[in-house]
Parts: C-alpha cells; sequence; structure tokens
C-alpha cells in the first residue's frame, strides 16, 4: 500500500498566533467560542490556566491558520500566561463595557505586553458585551476609542452573545498581521542580495589591495 502524500503546509499559507487577556468575566472565552465554534454559552466556567482552539479562514485568496490562545485573567494564573506573550504575534486586549475596572486595568495589560511580547506584535483593543442595555454600560465607546487612539492601536466593541463584530475583530487582526509577515518576507528578500553583492563587492576589493600592498 502506497504510503500518503507528504502534507508540509499544505493546509495554509501562513500559521498565525493568537493571544486573549484581559481581566477575568470579561468574556475572551465566550469571544473565542463564538468565533472558533459558532457558539455562546450561558454558562460560565474560568479558564484555568490557558487554552486555545484553531480556526482557518481565508483571506485575501490565501489560508490562515489561527491558534488562538484564551489566557486565565487572574492573578494567580499570570506568570503561567505570560510565557505565552513571547509567541504570539497578536494580541487581543479584551474588557468589559459594563465593568469600568476592567477597562481600568488594560494599561497594565499593555504594561505586561511591553514587558513579554516582541516589540512589533499587533495590537487590538476589544470592549466586550456591547449587546449589554445602555444603563450598565460604564465605559462609552468614545473612551474606548480614545484609548485605542492613544496606544496607536484598532479599536472593536463586540457581542460574543449576539455576535457583534466578533468575525470582524479576528479577521482585521488577522489581515494586519499577514500584511505584516508579507512585508517581512519582501524586504528580507533583497537584503539578501544586497549581502551577496556586497560581499562579492568586498571579495573583489581585498586582491586588488593586496596586489597594490605587494606592488
Amino acid at each position: 500500500m502506497a504510503a500518503p502524500p507528504a502534507r508540509a503546509r499544505a493546509d495554509y499559507d501562513y500559521l498565525i498566533k493568537l493571544l486573549l487577556i484581559g481581566d477575568s468575566g470579561v468574556g475572551k472565552s465566550c469571544l473565542l467560542l463564538r468565533f472558533s465554534d459558532g457558539s455562546f454559552t450561558t454558562s460560565f466556567i474560568t479558564t484555568i490556566g490557558i487554552d486555545f482552539k484553531i480556526r482557518t479562514i481565508e483571506l485575501d485568496g490565501k489560508r490562515i491558520k489561527l491558534q488562538i490562545w484564551d489566557t486565565a485573567g487572574q492573578e494567580r494564573f499570570r506568570t503561567i500566561t505570560t510565557a505565552y506573550y513571547r509567541g504570539a504575534m497578536g494580541i487581543l486586549l479584551v474588557y468589559d463595557v459594563t465593568d469600568e475596572s476592567s477597562f481600568n486595568n488594560i494599561r497594565n495589560w499593555i504594561r505586561n505586553i511591553e514587558q513579554h511580547a516582541s516589540d512589533n506584535v499587533n495590537k487590538i483593543l476589544v470592549g466586550n458585551k456591547a449587546d449589554m442595555d445602555e444603563s450598565k454600560r460604564a465605559v462609552p465607546t468614545s473612551k474606548g476609542q480614545a484609548l485605542a487612539d492613544e496606544y496607536g492601536i484598532k479599536f472593536f466593541e463586540t457581542s460574543a452573545k449576539t455576535n457583534l463584530n466578533v468575525e470582524e475583530v479576528f479577521f482585521s487582526i488577522a489581515r494586519d498581521i499577514k500584511q505584516r509577515l508579507a512585508d517581512t518576507d519582501s524586504k528580507s528578500e533583497p537584503q539578501t542580495i544586497k549581502i551577496n553583492q556586497g560581499d562579492q563587492a568586498a571579495g573583489g576589493a581585498a586582491p586588488a589591495q593586496k596586489s597594490a600592498c605587494c606592488g
């Protein structure tokens, strides 16, 4: 019986690792479940440590495999989750629009990113539970947008319950990362050629100097 053909990366063009961070109870797991499985549950189970899901999407004619890590927001799991910052290519900072303290803590989460993540990591700000009654809202949309503008990142308000902007958030950050990776690839190719040309020039210059010295 013939062996199956090797399928090295045949099922995707890019593998993108995303991280969901934010206070406990803001709806990170619900956002992930809605995006990966298309479902929503009201039975809330606190994430223990870290969990992840995979979904492959189509973007600009490319297949993007998203590996999305869902972190625990509680302090006692903080040391576990910081290890995952390093491998992340994109980070979704999530707060609850009905909980002002979760919004105020976004600055602390950004400090964590600055300490533990790579310098070029893509970030996006997400105000979740936007379906809630306006009387329960503690963080106006304008305030969320102002914070995002301050850090120069994109901002979305979402609802895992009604599926508001959930796809848009993940597609937006995935598109930005894909563009960054494509730009990096295209930049690295000419650099390699330049280095080779430089080496040749240097190699060519060395004998000339030697002969001049000896002559």
